[in-house]
């Protein structure tokens, strides 16, 4: 395992040491750590777990190094940050620069570094220590304002970086706690309440509405396979899907949600109207909440809104599961307004250390977005021929 430590070797009682974890072996040994800590940190979220990061490594890391940094206090582990690096080049300067696991296109939310619950000041500056020696530039995304990656970028800052933070997102949210589905239904608008009865109603008698939820491997196989079908058929006529759209992110989809299932976190739901598939909810269910990813539904059932009935038999089970909140993450469609009425605002971070040479850096992180765009624009011909392979090996019959 390849990892390197900053301060003391070995650690003494009540001394907060750092390591950088390089290695992917010496990632994956710290998963039963990882997870130990996470439970005894605020952070606690889907996208924090050594599962989701483990394999967004795996399968999205591309052109970035590994660059964990773990703090401890004797032996007890106080604090991760989850990193990896890049490099940047701009003429003769040369950047290093520190972003989350997670970040990118897989839409991972709450973002942070992770930190034992009562350890936060002496965890936090050990981190920033290090960091202000090692002079990276950081790119911190997705974090929420009551964030620890905050009081890092604060601590930072204090020691004369230049701190630049933009809110980028908005995270709408359903408070759960103490609802029946009935009770929570009569805090929605008449209008929308109204029409989701209705179109339940009418698709129920009309075509034998069934509802059901991936519970096994093969299950979940052929649930994931729809999903992608769907999520591409809603989105073709709208420019194309960013979210499901690369060979990468289906691997890992395919990978994480196999993760999941086994740790009893995925809600992979497929809503079938005369036995043929017309919508799907992909979500997860991590301690006492639901965060729904991503959804599909079929065009041509769009006039009998599959979409939104999906949407209201997701809320209705995260109730009855016992969920104290429903998760709609980021993104401003305007139907997620319909759902609720609360929002968590997130936003990004950007950190140079003195004499950095921000001006250029900036320069070529906009020009590296600029290439990213343009490539995405080639892709959906290939989502398109994935789609018509999903159909040619027979999921949609076996789903019905």
């Amino acid at each position: 395992m390849d990892t390197t430590r900053v301060l003391g070797s070995p650690p003494k009682p009540g001394v907060v040491s750092v390591e950088r974890i390089k290695d992917p072996a010496a990632f994956e040994a710290l998963r039963e750590e990882w997870d130990a800590l996470l439970e005894a940190s605020p952070s606690q979220c889907l996208f924090l777990t050594w599962e989701w990061l483990y394999t967004w490594w795996k399968h999205l890391g591309g052109d970035r190094s590994l660059c964990i940094i773990t703090a401890r206090s004797g032996d007890e582990l106080v604090a991760i940050a989850p990193f990896a690096l890049r490099q940047w080049r701009v003429g003769p300067l040369s950047f290093r620069a520190l972003g989350f696991l997670g970040a990118g296109s897989v839409g991972s939310d709450y973002l942070d570094v992770i930190v034992r619950r009562g350890r936060e000041r002496e965890a936090v500056r050990a981190l920033a220590e290090y960091l202000a020696r090692e002079r990276f530039v950081l790119e911190l995304t997705r974090v929420k304002r009551s964030s620890y990656a905050v009081d890092l970028a604060a601590e930072l800052a204090g020691q004369g970086w230049s701190l630049s933070e933009t809110t980028t997102d908005l995270c709408p949210f359903i408070n759960l706690s103490g609802h029946s589905w009935e009770s929570y239904l009569a805090t929605l608008g008449s209008e929308h309440r109204y029409n989701f009865h209705r179109r339940f109603r009418n698709a129920t008698k009309q075509f034998g509405l069934r509802f059901t939820q991936a519970g096994s491997a093969s299950q979940r196989r052929d649930a994931l396979a729809v999903l992608v079908a769907l999520h591409h058929q809603r989105w073709r006529e709208r420019g194309g899907s960013d979210g499901l759209h690369t060979p990468a992110l289906l691997a890992f989809h395919e990978d994480v949600s196999q993760r999941a299932l086994d740790r009893g976190w995925l809600r992979l739901f497929v809503l079938s109207l005369q036995g043929e598939p017309a919508a799907s909810v992909y979500g997860f269910r991590y301690r006492q909440g639901f965060a729904f990813y991503q959804a599909g539904f079929d065009p041509r059932f769009g006039k009998h809104s599959v979409g939104l009935i999906a949407m209201g038999l997701a809320i209705k089970s995260a109730i009855e599961e016992g969920a104290d909140e429903y998760d709609l993450l980021h993104g401003n469609e305007p139907y997620k307004s319909h759902w609720a009425k609360e929002a968590r605002e997130l936003v990004r971070l950007e950190l140079y250390p003195p004499g950095a040479g921000e001006w250029l850096y900036r320069r070529a992180r906009g020009m590296g977005r600029t290439a990213k765009r343009m490539v995405r624009r080639a892709l959906p011909n290939r989502v398109g021929d994935r789609i018509a392979a999903i159909r040619r090996v027979g999921v949609w019959g076996r789903l019905g």
